[in-house]
């Protein structure tokens, strides 16, 4: 029964252990957001480019994909 109670102690430290880093972890995250957030006024970002919907490319991509797929 001793090795029983020391396995049961030694998972309870071990979750305890990935449970307080696991914590640290998702604060220094929040904390570091907020950090970067402060920048972003200096580096501002680009918005993403956006294809148009209907492009002619997509349909001779579709069509390349069908020819690959039965050939």
């Amino acid at each position: 029964m001793a090795v029983l109670g020391q396995g049961l102690v030694l998972m309870i430290a071990g979750m305890g252990i990935v449970y307080v880093f696991l914590s640290l972890l998702i604060l220094v995250t929040k904390f570091s957001m907020k950090g970067i957030g402060k920048f972003d006024s200096v580096f501002p970002q680009e918005a993403p480019k956006r294809k148009p919907a209907g492009a002619a490319g997509d349909d001779a991509d579709i069509a390349l994909a069908i020819a690959v797929a039965l050939g």
